[in-house]
This record gives structure tokens, sequence and C-alpha cells, in this order.
């Protein structure tokens, strides 16, 4: 496990699995939001030669977001894959209580970046993307494992599997499907 690839829909865990990994194994941890993300939410333009640069390298971890860009490039590159393929409702509660904590509080994002209430109208807006592109996200996935089978895959399906698996993931048997 040197180049792994978290997938899911957004509020899935990925960052968190991602960042425990990366401290467990240590591995270079990618944030792939904060490479897209300029100021404004502007697209940076250098975010395909980043993404690049670092996925050539022997030993990484990241988020597997922003396939319109990129399209297999990680999956490509990727030795292993945890998908984090929780239920709807479980996605749904995460990522709209991320998104409270974050417009109230203002924190920081990416580049200066910052979450507001008005953000949420937006179609793209983590929360409206969690509830429609729950379903469409699960068969992206799918068909990314069957299009690439020489990557170990594992598919955790609940909350319970995803905290136990980051305990004792690097132990743990690859599962596919």
């Amino acid at each position: 496990m040197d180049r792994i690839l978290i997938a899911g829909i957004s509020g899935a865990g990925k960052t968190t699995f991602a960042r425990t990994l990366s401290a467990r194994l240590d591995l270079p941890r990618y944030e792939l939001d904060a490479l897209h993300h300029g100021p404004g939410w502007v697209k940076r333009p250098e975010f395909e030669a980043d993404v690049e640069a670092f996925s050539s390298g022997p030993r990484w971890v990241t988020e597997d977001q922003y396939s319109r860009f990129l399209g297999d490039l990680l999956w490509d590159r990727a030795d292993t894959v945890v998908w984090l393929d929780l239920p709807r409702r479980t996605v749904m509660w995460r990522v709209i209580r991320r998104s409270v904590v974050r417009a109230v509080t203002r924190s920081e994002l990416w580049n200066g970046n910052r979450e507001n209430w008005r953000d949420w109208l937006d179609p793209e807006h983590p929360i409206r993307w969690a509830w429609s592109g729950h379903a469409a996200k699960r068969e992206a996935v799918a068909a990314r494992i069957a299009r690439h089978p020489n990557i170990k895959v594992i598919r955790l399906r609940t909350p319970h599997q995803a905290r136990r698996a980051r305990r004792h993931l690097p132990a743990q048997a690859a599962t596919r499907r």
C-alpha cells in the first residue's frame, strides 16, 4: 500500500481516512480540494500539473475527486483503493453537520475560501452533491474498479467498518466488491 486512493461521495470521510493513513503509513497526503480551489473558489490553472507531479511519485494518499479534469490518472497509478461506500443517510448527516459548522465558524478552507449559507444554493455544494450524486458515485466507483482489476480494493459499507479499518487497515485483507 504505497499509492492509496480514497473513494466515496462528499461526507463519506475521505479526508479523515486519508489523514489517518498518512500518519499510520508515513505516506505524503495530498488534499485535492486544496490543490484545486484557488482564491474565490476558482480552479487553479496548475491543478492538473500538481496532481501529475505528486501521483508520479512512489508513495502518496489522496481522495478520488475531480475526475472530469483528471480522468483515470489517479486510478491508473494507485495500487490500493479504499472505497467508503456508506449509506446516504450517513453521508447526509455528516455533510450537513460539516457545512453548518463551516458556515457558522467561517473557518478558512483552502486558499482563503470560506463556506457561507448562500453557497448551499449552488447545485455543486457538497450537501446537494452528496444527495443527488450518491447513487451515481457508487456506480462510477464500481465501473472504475472493473476497469482496474489489478488495484487492491477495500470496500467499507458502514461507519463501524470504516472506524475499524482506520485502526487496523495495514493488517486487514483487501476485499473486492
